[in-house]
C-alpha cells in the first residue's frame, strides 16, 4: 500500500509542473476505461466534459481524469492527454475513430509565479509520461505546484496550498483513494483536532479564521473564480454512472470538514469519482469513505506543500 489514490488497482498517475512558473497538472491514466460520475459545487468552475457524465448522457466510461493549474487555459492540457491515450489506442470507438473521454477541471494559480506560462497540450502529455502506480508526489506537484489557500484578506496574506492524496482498503477487497489539489480562498483545518493549519494572516503573520474575515468584514473578499479545490475519488467498486454522482457529491463532505469556508461564489470546487468495477459495495459505502480519505488528502496536500512566490506554508510556521 502507498497510502495514495495509486493503491486503487488499474489507477496511474502522472504530473507535471514547471517549478519557476510555478503552475502544472495532474492526470489519472486508467490501464482499464471506468464509471465516472462529477459533482460540482463551486460557483466559478472551469471543466471540459462534465455534461458528458449526467446519467442521462450516452457515453458510460472514461479514460482519463485531468486536473490542472492555470484557469481556463490550463484545460488545454486535456488534449495532450487527449493525444497520449489516442497513440496508445485507449479510447471511445466511433466507426473507424478513436475518442478518448478525458473529464478536466482546472484551478486559478496565475497569481503566483509566472502567469503567462500554463499547463498546456505538451505538459499534459508529459503528465501521461510520469504515470505510475507507485506513491502519488504531493505538495508542490502537478495541479499543486500553484495552488494556496486563505486568499479571503488578499493573496499577500495567503499560504501554500499543494496537492494530497490518501487511501483505504477494507478486508473484502474494497480500495478507496482520492487526490486534491487545495486551492480554497478559505482555511484549512484538521478535522481531528480542529487546528487551522494554513489560511489568511495577520499583519503579524499569524493565521485567523477565515470566517471570522467575513463577519467582520475586515477585507473585501477575492474575485470570484480565483480560487477552487479539484478532487478525483477512485475505488474498485462496481458503480453504475448514477452511484458514481452520488458518490462525487457525497466525497464533497470531506472538503467541508476540512476547508472553510467552502462552496463560495469564489470558488469553483470539482470532484469526480471512478469506480473500476471490480467489488460489490453499497454505493453509501463508497461515499461516506470518499469523504473520510479526501478529507486526510486535503491534510496532507497542506502538509506536504513547501513555501513558494514568496508565500508561506504549514511547515513553515509548524
Amino acid at each position: 500500500m502507498t497510502g495514495t489514490i495509486t493503491d486503487v488497482p488499474g489507477v496511474r498517475v502522472g504530473h507535471a509542473e514547471d517549478k519557476e512558473a510555478l503552475t502544472g497538472c495532474s492526470v489519472v491514466v486508467l490501464d482499464q476505461p471506468a464509471v465516472c460520475g462529477v459533482d460540482v459545487r463551486g460557483s466559478a468552475p472551469g471543466t471540459r466534459e462534465t455534461d458528458l457524465l449526467h446519467p442521462l448522457n450516452t457515453v458510460q466510461e472514461v479514460h482519463a481524469v485531468c486536473l490542472t493549474g492555470g484557469s481556463a487555459y490550463g484545460l488545454d492540457a486535456a488534449s495532450g492527454v487527449m493525444q497520449w491515450l489516442e497513440e496508445q489506442g485507449k479510447g471511445l470507438q466511433v466507426g473507424p475513430w478513436i475518442v478518448p473521454i478525458v473529464p478536466t477541471a482546472v484551478l486559478f494559480d496565475l497569481p503566483i509565479g509566472d502567469s503567462h506560462v500554463r499547463p498546456d497540450r505538451k505538459m499534459g502529455y508529459q503528465a501521461c509520461l510520469n504515470a505510475t502506480n507507485e506513491a502519488v508526489a504531493q505538495g508542490n506537484a502537478g495541479a499543486g505546484t500553484g495552488a494556496t489557500v486563505g486568499k479571503i484578506a488578499g493573496f499577500s496574506q495567503a499560504m501554500k496550498g499543494g496537492l494530497g492524496s490518501s487511501s483505504r482498503r477494507l478486508p473484502n477487497g474494497l480500495v478507496i483513494g482520492a487526490m486534491v489539489a487545495v486551492n480554497a480562498v478559505g482555511h484549512v483545518l484538521d478535522p481531528q483536532t480542529n487546528e487551522i493549519l494554513a489560511g489568511p494572516r495577520d499583519e503579524s503573520g499569524n493565521i485567523v479564521d477565515s470566517v471570522d474575515l467575513l463577519i467582520r468584514q475586515m477585507e473585501s473578499p477575492p474575485p470570484p473564480g480565483a480560487n477552487t479545490t479539484i478532487a478525483v475519488v477512485a475505488s474498485n467498486a462496481k458503480l453504475g454512472k448514477s452511484e458514481a454522482n452520488k458518490v462525487a457529491q457525497m466525497a464533497h463532505n470531506g472538503l467541508a470538514r476540512t476547508i472553510r469556508p467552502i462552496h463560495t461564489t469564489m470558488d469553483g470546487d470539482t470532484i469526480f469519482a471512478l469506480g473500476t468495477g471490480e467489488v460489490e459495495a453499497s454505493v453509501d459505502l463508497v461515499g461516506t469513505l470518499a469523504a473520510d480519505v479526501l478529507a486526510e488528502a486535503v491534510v496532507q496536500a497542506v502538509k506536504q506543500a513547501t513555501g513558494a512566490g514568496g508565500l508561506p506554508a504549514w511547515r513553515d510556521l509548524a
